[in-house]
């Protein structure tokens, strides 16, 4: 196995278990810039690009450099290689949706010169680059829009709503929830979405397809949620909405459902306890 990463978002810790593997090889490099990596190769995960809004935001060219250039460096690999590639597209296709919940053929409501744009408007042109590509030289693809994950291993704080939930009220600090937090999101647990990616490599699908949890929260509700599976007596606050965010994230996974046999099975009550004790850990390691 070979994995690339510049670590401008991702930590080294996550790969403690698998670095003196003799299975594993590690490359340091953006693959915006380079991907050297030596034939044969079976199959091609291309996950590369910062996802949380914090990380996006700071970061806006390196994420449409990452989503154009790095798209086509990661299929010319593949076509080289003659394996199958999976693109880690996103929800954020679909913009602040007027659709709901987001079908595969809702083509989205998006601001393509916002903020966000950088990052909606990168994976809206890697989906067309990828599939241009397959139409050209018969690639073999495959496109999951994600929706949003979490789970243990994320950076605390680091923008998306659970694991910045977890870290501030682990730290007795105020949850900090934009607008009346009456938006909604609908959340993944890691090892689900994980099971859904091996599904799309291992079929013939060419997608896209939907990947997350049709179970639908408001920003509200997570908020207490996360409250009381840390036992914290921390205080919730409302700050701005940011510009564009969305207003109602749920998917439709009927495809998924068909072409891959796929479903979520980790209820959020219980991925949020897996979470909590994970990141306490990790705090109290560190």
């Amino acid at each position: 196995m070979v994995c690339v990463d510049d670590f401008s978002s991702g930590r080294r810790s996550n790969l403690s278990e698998v670095i003196n593997s003799d299975r594993f090889t590690l490359i340091e490099n953006d693959v915006a810039a380079q991907l050297e990596v030596t034939p044969p190769v079976d199959a091609i995960f291309h996950l590369a690009s910062p996802a949380s809004p914090a990380d996006y935001l700071s970061r806006p060219l390196e994420t449409l450099a990452v989503n154009s250039e790095g798209t086509k460096r990661c299929l010319a690999l593949a076509t080289e290689c003659q394996a199958r590639i999976v693109f880690a597209s996103t929800s954020e296709v679909y913009g602040d949706p007027l659709e709901h919940p987001q079908r595969e053929q809702y083509w989205g409501n998006v601001n393509p010169i916002g903020p966000r744009s950088v990052y909606d408007e990168g994976k809206r042109f890697a989906e067309a680059l990828v599939l241009a590509w397959h139409r050209a030289v018969g690639t073999n693809v495959g496109i999951a829009r994600i929706f949003n994950t979490y789970g243990p291993r994320l950076r605390g704080g680091d923008g998306r709503v659970v694991s910045t939930f977890i870290a501030q009220a682990t730290g007795g600090r105020p949850l900090t929830v934009f607008g009346d937090g009456t938006q909604t999101r609908s959340l993944c647990y890691v090892d689900d979405l994980i099971k859904g990616l091996l599904a799309l490599l291992d079929s013939d699908a060419t997608g896209p397809i939907n990947l997350g949890n049709p179970e639908e929260h408001t920003i509200n509700e997570i908020a207490r949620m996360v409250l009381a599976a840390t036992g914290s007596t921390a205080v919730i606050e409302h700050t701005a909405l940011p510009v564009d965010d969305p207003r109602r994230r749920c998917p439709d996974i009927a495809l998924a459902r068909e072409l891959l046999n796929w479903h979520p099975n980790v209820a959020f009550e219980d991925g949020l306890s897996r979470t909590v004790t994970a990141m306490r850990k990790e705090i109290q390691t560190n």
